[in-house]
């Protein structure tokens, strides 16, 4: 017989982390840099107002609970505002990703069946192009001001600043079952259509907590934060939400994702910890080293998205001063779902092997669970040595795509398979090797592609690589590294081949490397590997 705890039912409603802010600290900033160009500051308090007025003009314009409110803007107040309006009406947030393909983006509008859809100024030209096509979306709200309201053709456009000031403050945040769906974003789609994941207020809210552990972000209300990483890339990893669950200064730097832009806003705003993917940090360790910028306030930059080469992680250190904290996940996981801090234990470990660790991609917070199966599904030994495919389950992991597209996607112990495959050491550490699409198999020994582009991204002269099979007569496959060079030096395709020499094993190292001016990149930031097997994917015995 079960015998049950006398403790309130209290839903998990992420309404109630606003409230939390507002009432706690009501006089704690948010800061943004705005599309317009301006920096504007509001404070909790002040941010919970606006909020219940953009939930009565959502309202007005008639977004019902279950509506998907679709949204086309970079990390800004306003921004914000829409999601936590939703939050509170029982709508669902969709925030589509303006760097996936004209094509996708119009068929993801189409496919969430968006009701309204809310743009900056720079994307007014996009939802020109798309809005047409798309029979769900009844009304578009530009988010600017009147004196920036621009000429569209788009019909009947509103201006979001006008519907704010003259919507009521009053509004009640409805109340409905935490599993009510809050937040749809959906996958960059690299293999074929967009997959939708659908967040619940329970899922996000869980999350929060666990990215604020003291072993993970380990957010607090002495901190200032910034979400480099777009509020379209998956939740911009919670932050949104676990800032204000703590009391933390929240600053969005908008659209200026340059590394002067985020040097400049990070250290005259007072930011502690910012976060965001490897190609952001490449621009900003650039931009500290020219300009011989001696940062004093931000002291942890998280790096996920991708895997950080040891390069960057090093630059980060040791240029710029700060900690590098290693995370990753993935959109299916809310996001974030592991963090490589330093636990009990680990302390007396040697420098260089503590080093090593903190290039892992890191333990799972709690409500995460992890495991590696070999290619029958059994689970694999967590020595830190034998690789498997890396799977995970947990309340803030998805149990179905969006409107059940791929179909089954858990496996009978309730497991999702990320795709990657990976190591998992004694302390718990995950360490990812591949994708396993990835992966290079030449003569029966198996390469990875991104021990090897960090290999190449560790010589000073390479800012960018990416390592790909093409067919070999003999062995199979062979690795083939496109790179990219720095503009201010000269290498030469020896020079890389007997660089890699010395930090890979013999049958790992490229006979051949090609340099271009760039990489491609998929829409959350990551290489486009399809792209680049597309173009280059030929036998490496006929290589140019």
């Amino acid at each position: 017989m079960s015998f049950t705890g006398s403790m309130q039912q209290w839903p998990l409603r992420v309404t109630t982390i606003l409230d939390h802010a507002a009432n706690l600290f009501p006089r704690q900033e948010v800061v943004s840099r705005r599309v317009e160009g301006d920096i504007h500051r509001l404070d909790y308090a002040t941010l919970r107002e606006r909020v219940r007025r953009c939930a009565n003009v959502l309202d007005k314009l008639g977004v019902a609970p279950g509506d998907r409110v679709g949204t086309l803007a970079w990390n800004t107040h306003r921004h914000l505002e829409v999601w936590y309006a939703c939050a509170g009406l029982g709508a669902t947030y969709h925030t589509v990703n303006p760097r996936l393909f004209e094509e996708q983006i119009q068929w993801i509008v189409a496919d969430a069946e968006d009701s309204i859809l809310l743009v900056d100024l720079t994307f007014v030209a996009l939802a020109e192009r798309i809005v047409a096509a798309c029979s769900s979306v009844k009304r578009v709200v530009i988010l600017t001001d009147r004196a920036h309201m621009p000429t569209t053709s788009l019909p009947d456009a509103l201006c979001y600043e006008d519907l704010v000031a003259d919507a009521s403050p009053d509004f009640c945040f409805r109340e409905f079952d935490e599993e009510t769906a809050l937040g749809l974003c959906y996958t960059s789609g690299t293999t074929g259509r967009p997959k939708g994941v659908l967040y619940s207020h329970r899922s996000t809210v869980l999350h929060a907590m666990g990215v604020n552990m003291a072993d993970a972000f380990g957010l607090s209300s002495r901190m200032g934060v910034m979400p480099v990483v777009p509020m379209y890339h998956a939740n911009a990893w919670a932050l949104p939400f676990a800032a204000p669950m703590v009391g933390a200064k929240l600053v969005l730097p908008g659209a200026k994702l340059d590394g002067a832009s985020l040097c400049e806003l990070a250290e005259s705003e007072g930011v502690t910890l910012a976060a965001g993917v490897p190609t952001v940090w490449v621009g900003f360790v650039d931009h500290v080293r020219e300009r011989q910028v001696k940062l004093q306030a931000l002291k942890r930059v998280v790096v996920g998205g991708s895997a950080c080469s040891e390069a960057l992680f090093d630059a980060l250190e040791r240029d710029c001063g700060v900690e590098v904290l290693h995370a990753w996940g993935m959109t299916e996981l809310s996001p974030v779902a592991s963090y490589a801090t330093v636990r009990a234990g680990m302390e007396s470990a040697p420098v260089e092997a503590l080093h090593r660790l903190r290039l892992k991609q890191g333990a799972p917070v709690y409500s995460v669970e992890m495991r590696i199966v070999d290619a029958q599904g059994v689970p694999m030994p967590h020595d830190g040595v034998n690789a498997g495919a890396l799977q995970v389950r947990g309340p803030s992991v998805l149990r179905e795509y969006y409107k059940g597209a791929g179909g089954q996607v858990l496996d009978g112990d309730g497991f999702f398979d990320t795709g990657d495959i990976a190591t998992i050491d004694e302390h718990g550490f995950m360490h990812i090797t591949d994708r396993a699409k990835d992966m290079i198999k030449s003569g029966g020994e198996w390469i990875s592609s991104i021990e090897l582009e960090n290999a190449a991204l560790g010589h000073p002269a390479v800012v960018e690589a990416a390592a790909i099979a093409v067919p070999h007569e003999k062995w199979g496959e062979r690795p083939l590294l496109l790179a990219v060079r720095r503009p201010d030096m000269q290498v030469e395709e020896g020079e890389v081949i007997a660089w890699l020499g010395g930090k890979l094993a013999r049958w790992a190292v490229p006979e051949q490397v090609l340099f271009v001016d760039a990489l491609p990149h998929t829409a959350t930031g990551k290489l486009d590997k399809a792209s680049l097997r597309k173009s280059y994917g030929t036998p490496a015995s006929t290589q140019a």
